[in-house]
């Protein structure tokens, strides 16, 4: 897929174009088509991978501040089945949390068989945040990559397969979502002051998501950089490459019980 980032493959975001669409050349109303019958795919998919309960699906979305991670998720499974599928926001850590490794409330979180579960921002925030806020010394969050590589190899192990997206928006289009959250009375709820400080580290967060992909790309885990600053190519393009990752785990609805068709005679 043309956004997989290689295994410690040395990359600048300024050589990422945001508002790339080229997988659809043809423009927004011949990928908007394409997103539907993507998630008319998705729904059977996910409904096998429910039924079947031998698989694991992490889904991992990091953005900055107005990437539109809430909006990924709503566009790409509108109509799944909610048994299946489970949404995970990482918070402030609470005083219980801070009192263990800060893998562990990740761990908890983590797929069930069966189940798709999609970490709005996640344990990488301990490499991000952590590291532009310098919340804790650098000697610690470096050593971060290699413990996030092994957690995600023990899930990938254990039959959890792991999709991240990076969500890249110009620094442009971040201001334009700002701008609508102030002015759109039903878009304000969604403002907060302090994503204008945030702002103000766009740099030095641009350089801690290349120093984390960089790291963290692995052939079991792979990061994939999706241009996020038209939505309709962003959802579009994570539910293909989604959709096409389940169709490769070839899954098949579990067999039936022995003379399934004797029972019928019961209901007369």
């Amino acid at each position: 897929m043309k956004y997989q980032i290689e295994p410690e493959k040395t990359l600048r975001l300024s050589k990422f174009d945001p508002k790339d669409t080229s997988l659809y050349p043809d423009g927004k109303k011949s990928a908007k088509s394409a997103l539907k019958q993507l998630r008319k795919r998705l729904i059977h998919l996910q409904n096998l991978l429910y039924a079947q309960k031998k698989h694991k699906i992490l889904i991992i979305l990091q953005a900055m501040d107005s990437g539109g991670k809430d909006g990924t998720i709503r566009s790409i499974f509108k109509g799944v089945n909610p048994q299946g599928v489970r949404v995970v926001n990482f918070k402030v850590p609470t005083p219980m949390e801070l009192a263990h490794d800060y893998l562990w409330r990740v761990h908890q979180n983590t797929p069930g068989t069966g189940e798709i579960v999609i970490f709005n921002r996640s344990h990488y925030e301990d490499v991000l945040v952590v590291r532009v806020h310098e919340l804790v010394p650098k000697a610690i969050w470096q050593k971060r990559y290699e413990h996030i590589n092994q957690f995600e190899k023990l899930l990938v192990d254990e039959g959890t397969t792991i999709l991240k997206f990076f969500i890249h928006i110009s620094s442009e289009e971040q201001k334009q979502r700002f701008l609508e959250r102030i002015q759109d009375p039903e878009k304000q709820w969604k403002f907060n002051p302090g994503d204008i400080e945030e702002r103000k580290l766009w740099e030095q967060y641009m350089k801690a998501y290349e120093d984390t992909i960089h790291k963290t790309s692995t052939t079991y885990a792979p990061w994939y950089i999706i241009p996020g600053d038209r939505n309709w190519y962003r959802d579009t393009v994570i539910a293909r490459i989604i959709t096409e990752t389940l169709e490769n785990l070839k899954m098949k609805y579990p067999e039936p019980i022995e003379n399934i068709e004797s029972y019928a005679e019961l209901l007369k």
